[in-house]
């Protein structure tokens, strides 16, 4: 198998793992910036931590880099066309996307399953991503809307069949 077609094999092989779709947010400024990523995990309960995995080509993640916090929202199922839309290289990302901004910069969507407001902890090397390690400093929850699944380059829904 050359190179290629090996990348390629190991894509489809992790795509059979469901994520969630999380956007990583913030205010640069006066002006949002953020990105969706679907390599999101909890790490720890002591102290409270979460990682990230970010490309290192990423023209976004410099941005987020340096903000002294970061909002993580867990989209929501009916968010499918938000985490298309963050995920673009082109036009704007927050175009009719209703957010919450903190007085710290975290930004958050509105409608998402959950919101993490995040500080930097630690930056691992991780290939040709860099794994980040964020310390969540506050959660809100929001039970009632179901998260956006990522499954073999899919969004799906969640299903409560026994």
């Amino acid at each position: 198998m050359q190179a290629g077609e090996a990348t390629l094999a190991l894509r489809r092989a992790f795509s059979m793992f469901p994520t969630g779709v999380v956007a990583m947010c913030g205010m640069d400024g006066a002006a949002p910036v953020g990105m969706a990523v679907n390599s999101f995990s909890s790490v720890s309960l002591d102290p409270p931590l979460v990682s990230v995995c970010v490309a290192r080509q990423s023209a976004t993640w410099p941005r987020l880099d340096r903000l002294p916090r970061i909002g993580l929202s867990v989209l929501g199922a009916s968010q499918e066309r938000l985490s298309r839309q963050l995920s673009s290289r082109n036009g704007d990302r927050f175009q009719g996307v209703e957010f919450e901004a903190t007085p710290d910069g975290a930004l958050f969507v509105r409608g998402a399953a959950l919101w993490l407001d995040c500080a930097i902890s630690n930056r691992l090397e991780g290939g040709d991503h860099e794994i980040i390690l964020l310390e969540v400093r506050e959660t809100s929850l929001f039970p009632h809307i179901p998260p956006l699944v990522f499954h073999q380059s899919q969004y799906l829904a969640l299903s409560n069949a026994s």
